[in-house]
């Protein structure tokens, strides 16, 4: 595997959060997200985001990893904001209970509103990152499996985990092949034609992750899995106290999620009032 490809996946670490629970980083992430998802109170919003990239710089993890995966996500962020200011730049004003132009149709309440939009991006996928690449998917399909999820349920979830590097591994080998006979990806070649020919490589990539599929389903079934009800695991990492404090943690952001419901009499935080 070339060292300069950007594959997004589990690398091994020795941060404290790669020494976390795999079951307590999943849940903190979902607990977390929930909490976001459904608040618009900025203050809980700016002090989850910030607290985010605090955690993804102690993950230790490279930006040149995961560069060409945040310049899509910035991307596509961008562009679902102005999505959304364009179908109804009166949205705000209507949450908000006031209008405040700035100029033309551009109002304070439809910036404030895009703004914790934008917010909700900054809380969920820096955690998205450092559970994907911190977390080693057999001890979370083993951790998994000890808080009572089914076993083939948790080594389905392992695989897919395990299966995002090596898709990613295969798009390069195949991107590499079409360069190899001529085909021009390289950074002076016109975006459409680059979007027109990535699509292209998605068929043989898919080719590739079901014989990759069959393979290990095969081999599974030669090794009876399932067979039984119960597995033992190699990889188990029981809970610690570290564990029980990220979690108790989540349940925190939560509860003051719902506190801050109360106190602002809705999901909204309305400065303009």
């Amino acid at each position: 595997m070339n060292n300069n490809q950007q594959i997004i996946g589990y690398k091994a670490g020795k941060t404290f959060i790669h020494k976390l629970n795999a079951t307590a980083k999943l849940l903190f992430f979902v607990i977390t997200t929930v909490a976001c998802m459904i608040s618009y109170d900025t203050r809980l919003l700016l002090a989850v985001g910030l607290s985010s990239l605090i955690l993804f710089k102690m993950s230790d993890i490279k930006w040149k990893q995961i560069s060409f995966v945040m310049n899509f996500i910035i991307v596509f962020s961008l562009l679902n904001l102005v999505i959304v200011f364009l179908f109804d730049p009166n949205y705000g004003p209507r949450l908000y209970g006031s209008k405040t132009i700035i100029f033309a149709f551009v109002s304070y309440e439809e910036l404030f509103y895009l703004l914790n939009l934008a917010l909700k991006y900054f809380c969920t996928v820096p955690l998205a990152l450092i559970f994907l690449m911190t977390t080693d998917p057999s001890q979370f399909a083993s951790s998994l499996n000890k808080i009572g999820v089914g076993y083939r349920i948790s080594y389905a979830v392992s695989l897919a985990l395990r299966y995002i590097p090596d898709v990613q591994n295969d798009f390069n080998n195949i991107k590499i092949s079409q360069q190899a006979r001529g085909v021009d990806l390289s950074s002076k070649a016109r975006l459409t034609q680059k979007i027109k020919v990535n699509v292209q490589l998605i068929l043989p990539l898919i080719f590739s992750s079901l014989d990759r599929i069959e393979k290990v389903a095969t081999a599974m079934e030669l090794r009876r899995f399932g067979s039984q009800k119960k597995r033992t695991w190699y990889s188990y990492k029981p809970f610690k106290a570290s564990d029980y404090l990220v979690l108790s943690l989540a349940l925190i952001i939560l509860v003051l999620t719902v506190l801050l419901f109360k106190v602002n009499g809705g999901r909204f935080y309305n400065p303009f009032a």
